[in-house]
């Protein structure tokens, strides 16, 4: 096993705790249903901690479809995986965090579809008076994990094979 995916495998696991340990303290310490103002202020008027329950995708999309949501996280589990032979986070750095990012989260949401039937989302942000989605830690591992994922197969990448077809010639 390489270092790599011993680090990735370490990361993997302590997202996944931060993401699982959050979500137990808030089932323990916030009423389900409790959002903005009612929770806990972080920074007034823009971000608060609550307690919701979410059955769907974001925004609450795909209700209820818990068969769909375990076929499609353990497609893209199944495709990281496979993507992950090639994690090296001294020369392709944004590739192997993005990967360890997106398998940290799909996990997380994968344990509460799991165990109870949904997701349960705390950080409820107000930005510019919209009231966004309210995510969780697993959320934000899949967010910036993408993020970084498409940053590197559309900008690094090309510049990566573009190097490699100079070197060679």
């Amino acid at each position: 096993m390489t270092k790599s995916i011993r680090i990735a495998i370490l990361t993997v696991m302590s997202l996944t705790l931060l993401d699982q340990l959050t979500k137990w303290l808030v089932a323990l310490s916030i009423a389900q249903g409790t959002k903005g103002s009612a929770g806990i202020t972080i920074i007034p008027n823009i971000i608060y901690l609550g307690h919701t329950r979410n059955a769907g995708a974001a925004w609450g999309m795909f209700q209820g479809q818990m068969t769909f949501f375990i076929i499609i996280t353990l497609v893209a589990l199944a495709v990281f995986i496979t993507l992950a032979r090639d994690l090296d986070f001294k020369k392709r750095t944004i590739f192997s965090i993005a990967l360890t990012l997106l398998i940290a989260g799909a996990i997380g949401n994968f344990i509460d579809r799991l165990a109870r039937g949904e997701v349960i989302d705390f950080i409820d942000t107000y930005i510019f008076g919209y009231d966004f989605p309210v995510f969780n830690v697993a959320d934000i591992c899949l967010t910036i994990g993408m993020a970084l994922f498409a940053f590197d197969m559309l900008v690094i990448e090309p510049r990566r094979e573009h190097s490699h077809e100079n070197t060679q010639t």
